[in-house]
């Protein structure tokens, strides 16, 4: 692993700023130090999203219990996301990083040990969850505040799109991986799996030398936070960022809450086709990055993302009607790539929006509007499959996303807006 750059504001000065490439962001010697970091720990993460929605299919299969897995990650989200981003804004964010991988990595020991011992139980699964929600969501908003510090302005919306690409690199592969050790060595491999990612980072993070930049200036904790979501409030670009988020995620997200049972029970999978599954999400991610600054440069970021939500309603509804890998595969394919699209899109706007003193704070805002939509999508589209089924719940899902998508174009543009 290459050495850390001492001073990140160097770094970020080194590159020619006005290299074109779409790699460009990766000639930053400790952006590309932490972004192949990144992989293994996504890697690791997406082991970990196959092992705890296999699992709790055996503890309890029932479509509530499924989605409450994923609600129990968000659900730190909604909840610290603002706080946490002013807590980012006025430490040392080096420290701040170093203390959530510790905590992310005791939770996933925890949980692996537990499963080995066949002492887990679906409670406990949504506890410990819960606790690897909280350890996510401060890593998070710490990293993302950082990222834009690292490379030159004009390259943060390639920045952002390659930190979207090294996830579903992760994921390409991760859950295929995932199905396999978990048919091979049992469930709890694959959180053994999450943990070693998890120490992959945070040796990176304890051989990086930063000089600490963030600071109170004078305000109190309370000051800050008003600051911040002043900021949020008073800005047109990322108000209108922000609608965006919630009118693709609240559908959008029953393809995550449903997946595992409909890999189960519609398509007749097991943990192996399950894991294929999310992989060719993440080929559909991946490929859709490549070519997303032509996209936006062609069609310019609104369009891009309004027919990115239609190219999701589409693949939705083809899932559901699917009986078979021939063409659940091509589905989520389709909807992996409009997943990324969507939301690096809505992401770049908000990064490139915020003054580097908001945008912990910004980005909290963001986060926690993420962590709403997607819990309130887990817990409504795993109702709405407890009522109708699973197929019924995927069309209505995909029957939504062209309305939230006009409603998005017509009233809250991002282009236009102002920055």
């Amino acid at each position: 692993m290459p050495e850390p750059h001492p001073d990140h504001r160097q770094a970020a000065s080194e590159p020619d700023i006005e290299d074109p490439s779409a790699w460009a962001p990766l000639s930053v010697p400790i952006f590309r130090a932490f972004w192949f970091a990144s992989i293994v720990s996504n890697l690791g993460t997406w082991i970990h999203e196959v092992g705890a929605g296999w699992l709790m299919t055996e503890l309890d299969s029932s479509p509530e219990m499924v989605s409450a897995v994923r609600l129990g990650v968000s659900a730190p989200t909604m909840l610290l996301a603002i706080p946490v981003g002013v807590l980012a804004d006025r430490i040392d964010r080096r420290r701040l990083l170093i203390a959530t991988q510790v905590m992310l990595f005791t939770t996933t020991s925890t949980l692996a040990t537990l499963t080995f011992m066949e002492a887990i139980t679906s409670w406990l699964l949504l506890g410990l969850s819960l606790l690897m929600g909280v350890g996510t969501v401060l890593y998070v908003l710490g990293w993302q505040a950082t990222v834009p510090a690292l490379v030159p302005v004009n390259q943060i919306s390639r920045a952002v799109a390659l930190g979207s690409m090294s996830f579903n690199l992760a994921r390409s592969i991760g859950p295929a991986v995932g199905g396999l050790l978990i048919v091979f060595a049992g469930v709890w491999i694959a959180f053994a799996a999450n943990a070693i990612s998890f120490s992959v980072v945070l040796i990176l993070l304890l051989r990086w030398r930063r000089e600490p930049v963030e600071s109170a200036a004078g305000l109190s904790f309370g000051q800050s936070m008003s600051e911040g979501l002043r900021f949020v409030a008073g800005n047109r670009t990322m108000r209108h960022v922000l609608i965006g988020v919630l009118s693709f995620l609240v559908p959008a997200t029953s393809l995550w809450a449903l997946l595992p049972l409909v890999a189960r029970e519609q398509l007749g999978m097991q943990a192996e086709g399950f894991g294929l599954l999310v992989t060719m999400i993440g080929l559909g991610a991946v490929g859709a990055a490549r070519v997303l600054h032509l996209l936006h440069n062609w069609l310019g970021r609104d369009r891009t993302v309004t027919l990115a939500m239609i190219a999701f309603a589409g693949g939705l509804t083809t899932l559901g009607f699917s009986h078979s890998g021939m063409t659940a595969f091509p589905a989520t394919v389709m909807v992996g790539g409009a997943w990324m699209i969507v939301l690096t899109t809505l992401n770049a706007s908000a990064q490139m929006t915020l003054p580097n003193k908001l945008r912990a704070r910004g980005m909290g805002c963001y986060m926690t509007v993420m962590a709403i939509s997607m819990s309130a999508g887990s817990v409504l589209w795993g109702q709405v499959a407890g009522w109708t089924g699973l197929s019924v719940a995927q069309w209505i899902a995909a029957a939504t996303l062209p309305i939230t998508a006009a409603m998005r174009a017509i009233w809250f543009r991002i282009d236009s807006a102002e920055r």
